[in-house]
């Protein structure tokens, strides 16, 4: 009987240690560990000195923004000669000896420019360098576990650094949390992908320069006035993607031990190949040929591989040849750009986060009513343009594929003058955004629309969807006054405030920002500022979910009416200024929005393979 009795438990057992060592093993074991757990840190008797065990770094008193000041802080070694395109490191050499002096900016990391027909010929600078993985922290006097606000800059991956205005922030939401702005990898030197750089080094090494950053938050924010148990990591446009990336890393499997929550506006998605792939196998042929590397018989000539010989260019050979290749890419696109990699970067994310495979509790998602205008050609004005538009941005798409677009990006009846008259979009009645805007109308409104959906609000739509249920939260927000163009938002977030938008709606932004940073709820912590009528729309703000799809829609009302060409797209808008605007918030439905914006999202969906995103 107890033998009988035992066959059971021993094969449930069994099937526990097989389920052990196939599944969850693995999936730990790909996870790293903090490569800074070793080092010894310790706070000094003077508050502004922090001992961070490899170095001392004293910050300063800004007087002006009222916050403590740390700027330039190492996090990784040098990532130059044999730590190019591998993994970061925490540095190595201690300066313990000596105390450095946070209190200048770092260089930045070697830029490369979106692709557009105005960009010149490579110019190098003197505050761009491959030794830029530094970190600035911000926090209030006094500050002792505070939330942490940790913000990735955007550039799609190619452009960008960590001197973003968080002290604005900070002291527009009352000074209750800590601020840190990171630097990574950008380009060719932290996007270069192919089977070759997978075998010899790493790819996405950018996208882990972030994770090394966070890395470094646990470790020692503490000691700067934070709590590592607290923390919020925010991007835009591809620092949004980045954070969309953060939150898929290791197949959602790191859960909250590097950040609770995440605000992603206007999260980058552009194609995301496979490492191995010909686009980002070409990109990497076509940039070692522009350094020098590579001319098809030369490498094998001189016995030296293609990685070995990009490893040994200086700086600025490689500077340029980053520059050529993105500046010389399809209208409005980059060149060197995260790829699905099978460790870091598992699927795409359209698949996984349909899988709802994600890292964090918490997420507060946005997107612009104009996102696409300033990567869109500007020049398509029939529906040949259009078409040939689709076959260019998806090299992939079959006719049917083309087809189905068409079907579901309809133009109008009537053909329509890029001269007429343009229009904001009210998006719960007609005409939509699939063929009137501010900045544009007919064919040429149809490409942007389609180009803004699918690149950056339909992935904000899928990260709704994938914390919106099972325990996890999201709250989703459309900002909607105009000029609302891709990245125009940030003026409401750091400022400066332009003339087009009142000081009440950038007061009503910031409190909703401040509050999901602090609380971990938009709506939670509404400053006493914002207006009684906005202040009315946030609180009434519930979490997207699949069922009710809703989003509150940032706007305003009232004000002059005035037109003038705007300083990015040089299109001519018309725009409201002037003492008399005030918030206008209102809860809409995303799914129905703008004409069925959900039911596009879930197209693209649907196609991923051909995308693929």
């Amino acid at each position: 009987m107890a033998v009988l009795s035992a066959s059971p438990l021993r094969g449930y057992n069994t099937f526990l240690v097989v389920l052990y060592f196939t599944y969850i093993l693995p999936a730990v074991a790909l996870v790293p560990r903090n490569p800074y757990a070793r080092l010894e840190a310790r706070k000094t008797s003077d508050p502004l000195e922090i001992d961070v065990g490899y170095a001392t770094y004293r910050g300063h008193h800004n007087d002006t923004t009222g916050l403590n000041t740390w700027l330039g802080i190492r996090f990784a070694e040098p990532p130059v000669g044999s730590l190019r395109w591998q993994k970061p490191v925490p540095p190595q050499t201690s300066q313990k000896q000596t105390v450095v002096n946070a209190d200048k900016f770092p260089d930045q990391c070697p830029q490369a420019p979106q692709a557009a027909p105005s960009d010149g010929p490579f110019k190098s600078s003197s505050q761009q360098s491959e030794d830029c993985l530094f970190l600035n922290v911000y926090a209030p006097s006094n500050a002792t576990d505070l939330p942490v606000f940790v913000y990735i800059h955007g550039g799609g991956y190619g452009s960008g650094n960590g001197q973003s205005d968080i002290p604005a922030l900070l002291n527009g939401s009352g000074q209750d949390f800590v601020g840190v702005a990171i630097q990574y990898r950008l380009g060719a030197f932290g996007f270069l992908s192919s089977d070759e750089v997978k075998r010899f080094g790493t790819v996405n090494a950018g996208l882990l320069d972030q994770y090394l950053a966070l890395q470094w938050v646990q470790r020692y924010i503490r000691l700067f006035g934070g709590d590592p148990l607290q923390v919020t990591i925010a991007g835009e446009s591809a620092g949004a993607g980045s954070v969309m990336l953060q939150a898929m890393a290791y197949g959602g499997s790191i859960g909250t031990s590097l950040f609770q929550n995440i605000i992603a506006a206007s999260p980058y998605l552009p194609m995301q190949y496979r490492y191995s792939d010909f686009v980002p196998s070409q990109m990497y042929y076509t940039f070692a040929a522009a350094a020098g590397c590579f001319d098809g018989l030369q490498t094998w000539k001189e016995k030296i591989s293609v990685f070995d010989c990009l490893i040994n260019k200086d700086t600025e050979t490689l500077q340029n040849a980053s520059y050529t290749v993105t500046v010389g890419g399809k209208y409005g696109q980059w060149a060197f750009l995260p790829v699905t990699d099978g460790d870091f970067v598992q699927q795409v994310p359209s698949q996984q986060l349909l899988n709802k495979q994600v890292n964090g509790e918490r997420l507060l998602i946005g997107n612009n009513a104009d996102e696409g205008t300033r990567f869109t050609p500007q020049n398509i004005t029939t529906e040949d343009d259009f078409v040939n538009f689709i076959k260019s941005l998806f090299p992939l798409f079959t006719e049917s594929d083309v087809n189905k677009t068409l079907l579901y990006y309809p133009s109008t009846t009537a053909p329509v003058d890029k001269n007429d008259p343009k229009f904001a979009t009210s998006g719960t009645g007609t005409p939509t955004a699939l063929n009137e805007s501010s900045f544009g109308t007919g064919q040429q409104q149809r490409a942007d629309n389609l180009y803004a959906e699918v690149t950056f609000v339909c992935p904000a739509y899928w990260l709704a969807e994938a914390f919106g249920e099972e325990g996890r939260k999201s709250y989703k927000y459309q900002y909607s006054i105009i000029p609302a163009i891709h990245a125009y938002d940030m003026d409401a977030y750091f400022g400066p405030r332009p003339d087009t938008m009142s000081v009440a709606f950038q007061e009503a932004v910031k409190s909703i920002w401040n509050s999901f940073i602090v609380t971990g709820d938009p709506t939670e912590k509404v400053n006493n500022t914002v207006p009684a009528n906005a202040t009315h729309a946030i609180k009434s703000w519930t979490p997207f979910t699949v069922g009710q799809p809703f989003q509150l829609n940032l706007n305003q009302t009232g004000g002059t009416l005035t037109t003038e060409e705007d300083s990015v797209t040089d299109i001519d808008i018309t725009v409201y200024e002037g003492s008399g605007l005030r918030p206008y918030f209102d809860l809409v439905n995303a799914y129905t929005w703008e004409g069925g914006r959900g039911n596009r999202c879930d197209f693209w969906r649907s196609i991923s393979g051909h995308i693929p995103g």
